[in-house]
């Protein structure tokens, strides 16, 4: 066994990064170490492209900054140094990789939001029931 292979056996998968999808609108917070200070920076769009592959597996994320120019950051899902993702908003979205959201502006980059399906919906609501009542 080479140590690619041990590597990746022994790795374990960030528990802050719930699953994600392309489409997803997420906020990314990582730790960030300057000298000798760590602070969290918080990036938020929207997700372009999932990569599996193990110990390689990355997200990127793609957003709008000032005068309209796209900043696109690629993060590895194991990595220690993201400290959580918060899944926004769930989209609709027909492809695995959504590069031609690069070409996109405005009104024409919206996704249309994903509906929950009957099952979520349905647990959702038992969940909603089975919470005791403020009276």
């Amino acid at each position: 066994m080479n140590l690619v292979e041990s590597l990746e056996k022994s790795l374990q998968p960030n528990p802050n990064i719930p699953p994600l999808q392309p489409g997803d609108q997420v906020r990314v917070h990582q730790k960030i170490i300057e000298g000798d200070r760590e602070r969290i920076q918080v990036f938020q769009g929207t997700v372009i492209r999932l990569r599996k592959g193990g110990a390689n597996a990355s997200f990127t994320v793609r957003r709008i900054a000032s005068n309209n120019i796209g900043v696109e950051r690629t993060y590895l899902l194991h990595s220690p140094r993201i400290e959580k993702v918060e899944v926004l908003r769930r989209s609709k979205v027909r492809r695995a990789q959504l590069y031609y959201f690069r070409n996109l502006r405005g009104k024409s980059a919206r996704l249309r939001e994903r509906l929950p399906t009957n099952k979520a919906k349905a647990k959702a609501d038992a969940s909603v029931e089975s919470a005791p009542s403020e009276s």
